[in-house]
């Protein structure tokens, strides 16, 4: 009969091909819909500076918001960051941080220069600690290294505390990236310098992660 089953077998590879092609679909669609980690203006970033103040652990949360939005650093780098990775040879603060491959995306090193701000937390993080020369910059509630997933949690938590819908740990990252390129003109920059300090394999890729500026951009029509 024409709606007999095939032979033995066939139907549950038919059955599972299917399924597979379904979780694919699912996914791509989530990539989809899923929006870039929105980009924080300068009173939301010191509107959050200000909350973690209130926080259990306020030095060492100034330092995790400050990695991510005055370095550029991913939630895994935030997390593997070590003080050999900020101190110099001598022990002291070299002014960068020199991200070991173990750590970053892709496992390329970089160095990135560490502002004012970040090294006054850093600093006081440091002082907090004890100065350690070894071991993770950023702890945990028990003590040890925070994993990349609980450096995501507590930002998804913080900016949920805030009423801050769209935000993630990625949010500094897209802030830092997008703030570096709005500033390239004033010190004759290239978005290469940018690409580099993100630790990007692709121009493209930093490119996508700047947001447009719609003032900005009326401005710019109108010289045209």
């Amino acid at each position: 009969m024409g709606s007999e089953l095939p032979p033995d077998g066939r139907a549950f590879t038919f059955s599972v091909f299917h399924a597979k092609i379904l979780k694919l679909i699912i996914k791509n669609v989530n990539a989809m819909l899923r929006q870039p980690a929105m980009v924080l203006g300068d009173d939301d970033v010191r509107r959050l500076l200000r909350a973690i103040t209130q926080t259990r652990h306020p030095v060492r949360n100034r330092v995790i918001v400050l990695l991510s939005f005055h370095a550029g650093l991913r939630a895994c780098e935030i997390a593997g960051l070590t003080w050999p990775m900020v101190l110099g040879p001598s022990g002291k603060f070299s002014g960068a941080l020199s991200l070991c491959g173990g750590i970053t995306k892709g496992g390329k090193s970089r160095v990135v220069p560490i502002s004012p701000v970040l090294m006054s937390a850093l600093k006081d993080l440091h002082h907090a600690l004890g100065r350690p020369q070894t071991g993770p910059v950023v702890h945990s509630e028990r003590g040890g290294a925070m994993t990349p997933r609980s450096v995501v949690n507590w930002f998804r938590q913080t900016y949920d505390g805030l009423g801050m819908a769209g935000c993630s740990s990625h949010s500094g990252r897209r802030t830092f990236i997008t703030k570096a390129a709005r500033l390239l003109p004033k010190i004759n920059g290239s978005l290469r310098d940018v690409q580099e300090l993100a630790g990007h394999a692709a121009l493209s890729t930093t490119e996508r992660y700047i947001q447009g500026d719609r003032a900005i951009q009326r401005k710019l029509v109108t010289l045209i």
